[in-house]
């Protein structure tokens, strides 16, 4: 392959990879942390440990992630780290840039419903894009990417087993009324992460 025509592929995945954790962030901030609606993965167990064994999440977060990110440096190799790398890094920054505003979308507290199918559009399309890409915007993408590569199963799947035995686990402490929200985000993000992924592949046979 010609060196110009590479760097634009390369130019090209980290554009994704940025541009799919920005939208991440913005679903979060103006969605999820408007609405109280929450995902299950790495952040519902962050929350759970804290609830049963007190361990704060500002210890406990970054442990979980660097462990994922570990494993899917282990199974998937360099460029799978690179590009989480910058994945992580790009979340990061949108993520400070919208705390410095105000929320763009009206609050969605009154309305779950609606906030757990925006929510779940917003991390869908994001978290697609990064994982398209081959990177991974937090320790749940790295988790589910390096399951789906270890079993062949549809990474759609892979993310959500994953939310389902967090939310499961959150059963024991959160009533199961306001578990249906969080449920009905992962169920379509976790589809909707599939979608994006492999939108168009089959037909050009990658």
């Amino acid at each position: 392959m010609d060196t110009p025509v590479r760097g634009r592929r390369v130019l090209c995945r980290y554009a994704m990879l940025i541009g799919g954790a920005g939208i991440l962030a913005f679903g979060l901030y103006n969605v999820h942390r408007q609405s109280g609606i929450t995902e299950g993965g790495v952040l519902g167990l962050v929350l759970l440990l804290d609830h049963w064994l007190g361990i704060t999440p500002a210890v406990v977060s970054p442990v979980l992630d660097i462990t994922c990110y570990l494993i899917g440096f282990r199974f998937l190799g360099k460029e799978f780290a690179k590009s989480s790398l910058a994945a992580s890094l790009g979340f990061a920054c949108w993520y400070g840039l919208f705390e410095q505003f105000p929320p763009l979308l009206p609050g969605l507290g009154g309305h779950p419903i609606v906030a757990a199918v925006a929510g779940a559009c917003f991390v869908g399309l994001g978290v697609g894009l990064a994982v398209r890409a081959g990177g991974a915007a937090g320790g749940d993408d790295a988790l589910a990417m390096t399951i789906s590569h270890l079993t062949r199963c549809p990474i759609s799947r892979a993310y959500l087993a994953t939310d389902l035995i967090v939310l499961g686990l959150s059963l024991s402490y959160i009533p199961l009324g306001k578990l249906v929200f969080s449920l009905m985000t992962v169920t379509i993000s976790s589809f909707l992460i599939g979608k994006v992924q492999t939108f168009g592949r089959a037909q050009a046979g990658e």
